[in-house]
């Protein structure tokens, strides 16, 4: 499973990097350019007594410029973002966060539709760090050389299931009976460990439904399949520790399980118009979110980490 993962990774990093290539322009580029020609123009007006001066200025802004695009992002612990340019996937909690962080001053929050694009990006220099969740992080710098991951947290978090409010069918109440169920006889440490401890164990399974009747109907359950190990596409089906967990909900409460794929930003409408009747995407329980949802009671406990380059 490890080597699938793995090679769904590189294929989601593969696909990020053409689309920044063909859509994007690097600021660094133009940057180094413009102080070329700066460079330039100056020793071209400098008198001969002070070409000396300006072709050691010269030489030094050139080794500076020479020791940063070699490594070492000066950012070591989350303080260090402040007045940087972070990336981010749009509407997750590491957008939250760092877009209401007080003490960053002028961070400048660059938001991507993936986070593997936005892991690109800074690997082409066109950001300084990348806030997200430590699990997708440990696969995404797998796959890209260069970075690495803070060992301070950004911020810890608690990841739930979102439902919508006040749902005359009591949905709340029965996914946290599910829940209590699948933690108390091991299932769902059991699919977490899958995705994430399992290492090369051979003989590691993953959840699999036996369910041959729905006397409950379906539940449709919204996602991001952009967030591995928590969900990701593979042989064209959502897997991850979400999808299984919910599968395995869905066979508690006698429902048929159906997963759709959006962007992260629409589960929270989508739940809210009914569209779908459970947000599982790694979802971290805020203030702000909890306004427009229920959530049910914690599954898993995530931290927000800080991706930067070597």
């Amino acid at each position: 499973m490890k080597k699938t993962l793995r090679s769904v990774i590189t294929l989601a990093m593969a696909t990020a990097m053409i689309f920044g290539m063909t859509a994007c322009g690097g600021s660094t580029g133009g940057s180094s350019s413009a102080a070329s020609s700066a460079a330039g123009s100056s020793v071209a007006g400098s008198s001969a007594a002070a070409s000396s001066a300006a072709g050691s200025s010269a030489a030094a802004s050139s080794a500076a410029a020479s020791s940063a695009s070699a490594g070492g992002s000066g950012i070591n612990s989350p303080a260090d973002l402040k007045d940087k340019k972070v990336g981010v996937q749009t509407g997750t909690t590491g957008d939250l966060f760092v877009s209401d962080d007080k003490e960053l001053g002028d961070v400048k929050v660059e938001r991507y539709s993936k986070g593997a694009e936005a892991v690109m990006a800074l690997s082409q220099g066109k950001i300084d760090a990348v806030v997200i969740d430590n699990e997708p992080a440990k696969e995404f710098i797998k796959s890209v050389p260069g970075l690495k991951i803070l060992d301070t947290d950004y911020v810890q978090e608690d990841y739930a299931i979102a439902i919508k409010k006040d749902r005359a069918d009591g949905l709340r109440d029965k996914i946290n009976k599910a829940l209590s169920e699948l933690k108390a006889d091991g299932t769902l440490d059991k699919i977490v460990k899958y995705y994430i401890n399992n290492g090369d164990n051979p003989n590691a399974e993953r959840y699999k439904s036996t369910a041959t009747s729905y006397p409950n109907g379906k539940i449709v359950m919204g996602t991001n399949a952009e967030f591995p190990p928590y969900e990701f596409i593979e042989d064209g089906q959502v897997i991850g520790i979400d999808a299984d967990m919910m599968q395995a909900i869905a066979d508690k409460l006698g429902m048929d399980l159906k997963i759709e794929n959006m962007e992260f930003d629409s589960i929270i409408g989508a739940v809210q118009s009914g569209k779908i009747d459970v947000g599982v995407a790694g979802m971290t329980v805020t203030e702000d979110r909890k306004k427009n949802v229920d959530f049910s009671d914690t599954y898993y406990t995530g931290r927000q980490v800080i991706i930067v380059k070597e």
